[in-house]
């Protein structure tokens, strides 16, 4: 009986070489609905009238692609902290070079450096980010690349903005600080948040995402004693992760966050 994750072992690669890899990964979940043993029969063990305990064991495969950038001083021996970029709505899909269109991946394109290294995973057409996928994702790349744990950050736009809070929420103890853009979420995931540095985005004249989505949170943070910060573009609409992306400050303001958890 399997009682684990099951993850692909990779190769580290080579220094400052971005890479496609394509990510495979199986998450194992527990059920109570059925038996499960090794070579044991597949006969229901119940009893017509009667109600009983059982459980199952499974695998359900996830075929996850993804960019990385490795630093240009990478040499796989000294840890270096680790930024997840959550593209947005319109570059789901299974082209990976549309994660390229906008945040690091199109800066990297464009041949900008950057201190860390970069993961930059793509949904799937029709799916939304889903916050186990990427915390295994992320444990795949600790495994096989020199990673400072205390120093993992997490930004997102649009649709990555709403992942980017979900996944702080799911495992809010695992990330030094995050920075959504023009996001949101549910205002109960900010409970588990208060001690981790967020710097939102949102433009005001959003008309996809409503600045609203953002503002609450924020709100709702201050309102706990949350470390957080807020960003308005009073003339933005939708894009407000240009001027964003654009601005070194934000690097800058990860690099001094340390999860000391």
């Amino acid at each position: 009986m399997i009682d684990r994750l099951a993850l692909s072992t990779r190769p580290r690669y080579c220094r400052c070489s971005p890479s496609f890899p394509s990510f495979v990964l199986c998450i194992v979940l527990m059920a109570a609905c059925a038996a499960a043993q090794d070579g044991a029969s597949s006969a229901p063990a119940g009893k017509p009238g009667t109600q009983v305990n059982e459980k199952i064991t499974f695998q359900i495969p996830i075929t996850m692609h993804y960019l990385i950038y490795l630093p240009e001083n990478y040499d796989g021996t000294k840890p270096m902290p680790l930024l997840l970029f959550l593209h947005g709505a319109g570059e789901r899909g299974d082209d990976i070079e549309l994660v390229k269109k906008h945040g690091p991946p199109k800066l990297i394109a464009q041949g900008k450096h950057f201190p860390f290294i970069v993961v930059s995973p793509q949904c799937p057409k029709g799916r939304f980010w889903d916050a186990r996928s990427l915390s295994t994702l992320l444990d795949n790349i600790e495994q096989n690349y020199a990673v400072d744990s205390s120093r993992i950050y997490v930004t997102g736009l649009s649709m990555g903005g709403f992942g980017t809070w979900a996944l702080a929420a799911y495992a809010p103890e695992r990330f030094a600080a995050i920075a959504p853009i023009c996001g949101g979420g549910e205002k109960f995931w900010v409970r588990k948040l208060t001690h981790l540095p967020i710097w939102a985005f949102h433009g005001e004249k959003d008309s996809v995402v409503p600045p609203h989505r953002t503002t609450e949170l924020v709100e709702q943070l201050k309102k706990l004693g949350g470390n957080v910060k807020l960003t308005l573009y009073p003339d933005a609409g939708h894009d407000s992760w240009t001027a964003t992306y654009d601005n070194p400050e934000l690097y800058e303001w990860f690099l001094k966050q340390r999860n000391e958890r």
